[in-house]
């Protein structure tokens, strides 16, 4: 195969290639042939993106660990298990056979892979700065899949009419930043930082955030539990995942009991929200910032 020509970038590529009537057709004719409900989410942000759509996938993988991270969105118990999320049952997989498989990208089986079952789409999580930016654009995406961009347009118009809704219940919250946390185990943390997807919720708030430490690519880090306590007049929203007992053990510490947000009664422990979703994900983180630290009615 002759490699493209240099004055022919990748993106221009692609460009050509989306504006092609042979394009078109071949992402229409795709459409045509998706059953909407026979769905595969081999990852947790696709199924999320499915259900903003009002689509209930067919197969999810890893359903229990879904209900201790996730939380929100729910799944029916119609929905069938496929195995882990890096190592998914292929063979179950194929044996459903599903009409579309959806998963995010770089995680999982290879795409070559689950071509051999059914058609497939990888859905990217963050660009490493904006990943609500990235989620409305992955939403647009699943939607003309399964062609229903009038349910992906509702969708993001409904999610800006509730970020305007939580205005007024900050408005005379003053500067105080937020961290955002989880305990892992009874060393280690993990902190959210502003290139979460989170901080895309706080950002039209006015709520910073606490952490300005080191951060990756996908907005998290984990870090010793000692490095909390150079949190100083910080709100401190800790997720649950269904570990209640290290969490408790954690927090009996005298090391957890002298932290300044603790002593200050700063420390709130809210339910589980998926860190690496999409636009539920931050609705849900929303509500649940809103009913912690939100100006009561």
């Amino acid at each position: 195969m002759k490699s493209l020509s240099p004055s022919l970038s990748r993106r221009q590529l692609l460009t050509l290639m989306a504006s092609s009537p042979l394009w078109l057709k071949s992402q229409n004719a795709l459409a045509a042939r998706i059953n909407p409900h026979r769905v595969a989410a081999l990852e947790w942000l696709p199924v999320e993106l499915l259900i903003a759509l009002g689509v209930t996938p067919y197969g999810v993988a890893d359903i229990p660990n879904y209900r201790r991270w996730v939380n929100e969105p729910s799944l029916p118990d119609s929905v069938i298990d496929l195995g882990l999320r890096t190592e998914p049952n292929l063979e179950l997989l194929a044996s459903i056979k599903p009409s579309l498989i959806v998963w995010s990208a770089g995680y999982g089986p290879a795409a070559t892979k689950l071509a051999r079952i059914a058609p497939g789409q990888g859905f990217t999580f963050t660009d490493g700065k904006r990943p609500l930016d990235m989620a409305r654009h992955s939403l647009v995406q699943m939607a003309e899949l399964l062609d229903m961009q009038q349910a992906a347009q509702t969708h993001l118009k409904e999610y800006d009419q509730f970020i305007d809704g939580l205005k007024p219940g900050f408005a005379h919250r003053g500067k105080r930043p937020v961290l955002l946390m989880s305990l892992l185990e009874s060393h280690h943390a993990l902190v959210l930082g502003n290139n979460s997807l989170f901080q895309q919720v706080m950002d039209p708030l006015g709520i910073e955030n606490a952490w300005h430490g080191e951060m990756t690519f996908w907005g998290s880090a984990i870090v010793g539990i000692e490095r909390l306590a150079d949190i100083r007049d910080a709100d401190v929203l800790c997720f649950g995942h269904g570990d209640d007992a290290t969490e408790q053990a954690i927090i009996n510490t005298p090391l957890w009991q002298s932290m300044p947000f603790v002593r200050q009664n700063r420390f709130h422990r809210v339910p589980a929200v998926w860190f690496y979703g999409a636009t539920l994900s931050a609705m849900h983180f929303g509500r649940v910032l809103s009913q912690t630290l939100g100006e009561k009615k």
